[in-house]
């Protein structure tokens, strides 16, 4: 396993304008180099709206092909959120498009009904653990963080083995109102997974008048930030050390004493 190299994308929203988000973002990534990883925020081609019959697109549309070619050109695995109308419903679909142009999609489980999502969008009902230059992946999606239970690290159990994620993703839309417990959060999800976790976030005001100031971060295994943007658009490239997370767990075998149980919803 080697070291990987994440592209986080910190970015203000067009609200509800998919061709000058799209647009936005081919500026923000043009000049990235030799990265493995590029992490948008959440429904980065629309901005966090309830407008689901107006603004979604299928798994053929604009915003899927985009990350498609854009993965092409960077040699590297994009990933982020979208509006998906599938099957009759709609989700809030995270997208991980392989630089071959195959991809996987998680649907965000946790609706946030604080601002009405769980009426507009289908909740998905089990996660993916795709992977990137050796690393195993858990992406999930903002109101995901509040629920430490679908993050956690499977028991033995599991087709996955002791640890089935080296690195947590969340792509998100939160609000400076609440940015303390983000970034509280992002540290817990790291220290109890004994993982990398990536947060990115969105800055700037949405179409309803709420504020996001960004702090996407990046946090190590111990829960020591390695990396966090305050409030402005931003780029940035870190490398995660592999050895670095793997001694942490050789060294400090914490999960082997964690609990078993069954998830119900």
């Amino acid at each position: 396993m080697q070291d990987l190299k994440v592209t986080i994308v910190q970015a203000d929203l067009f609200w509800e304008d998919r061709e000058k988000n799209l647009e936005h973002f081919d500026n923000l990534l043009s000049p990235v180099r030799e990265t493995h990883l590029i992490v948008l925020p959440e429904m980065f081609s629309t901005g966090f709206s309830m407008e689901a019959k107006q603004l979604a697109e299928n798994m053929h549309g604009i915003s899927v092909s985009w990350m498609r070619t854009k993965a092409k050109e960077k040699n590297a695995v994009i990933t982020g959120s979208l509006i998906i109308s599938d099957n009759g419903n709609y989700y809030n679909r995270l997208i991980w498009m392989h630089p071959n142009g195959m991809l996987e999609y998680y649907d965000k489980r946790h609706t946030f009904s604080l601002a009405g999502e769980d009426k507009y969008y289908a909740h998905g009902e089990s996660k993916i653990f795709p992977e990137v230059e050796e690393w195993k992946v858990l992406p999930l999606i903002c109101y995901d963080l509040r629920f430490p239970v679908w993050s956690r690290q499977s028991p033995p159990y599991t087709e996955h083995g002791i640890h089935p994620y080296h690195l947590l993703i969340y792509s998100a839309n939160w609000p400076e109102r609440r940015i303390y417990a983000w970034q509280q959060l992002l540290r817990a999800r790291a220290i109890e997974n004994q993982c990398y976790v990536v947060g990115v976030n969105r800055v700037g005001n949405d179409g309803n008048g709420i504020y996001h100031s960004g702090h996407s971060a990046v946090i190590d295994p111990m829960g020591e930030p390695e990396l966090e943007i305050a409030i402005d658009e931003k780029v940035e490239t870190i490398t995660l050390n592999a050895q670095h997370l793997l001694s942490i767990r050789e060294k400090l075998p914490f999960l082997n004493d964690r609990d078993e149980f069954e998830l119900r919803r």
